[in-house]
């Protein structure tokens, strides 16, 4: 079973970075990190590593998987999306539940919807919201 944790290892914070860089030009929104996924996993890793990265932005939090490979003797990062990941996007699985975002992501989403609107609606399921 996947561990999700909150914390980003030291050791991995350059390929983070890099992921969460590539990530962003590539999208419309601004991504954060908020989350890892299996860190000690890739801790383990060699080149080319894999990094599961829970990334939220706008009003979305979603799971990516990334190989990275470095250049430049170790300096920079060559990003991709993973092949597993690639493979699954159009899959209708439904991912692990325990692969949801960790809670503080949401911490400022109430705070900036109230702002936006006359009423939030809230709707829990199962413990998530």
């Amino acid at each position: 079973m996947a561990t999700v944790s909150e914390t980003i290892p030291d050791l991995l914070q350059p390929e983070v970075d890099a992921a969460l860089t590539w990530w962003n030009n590539t999208q419309t929104d601004e991504f954060a990190v908020t989350g890892i996924v299996d860190a000690d996993i890739s801790l383990g890793a060699s080149d080319p590593r894999e990094l599961k990265l829970v990334l939220c932005g706008g009003d979305t939090c979603q799971q990516q998987s990334f190989k990275l490979t470095s250049t430049n003797g170790g300096t920079g990062f060559d990003v991709a999306l993973a092949e597993s990941e690639v493979l699954t996007l159009g899959a209708s699985a439904e991912p692990q539940a325990e692969l949801d975002p960790p809670p503080g992501a949401l911490r400022g989403w109430l705070d900036d919807v109230i702002a936006k609107h006359a009423f939030t609606v809230l709707v829990f399921y199962r413990g998530y919201w």
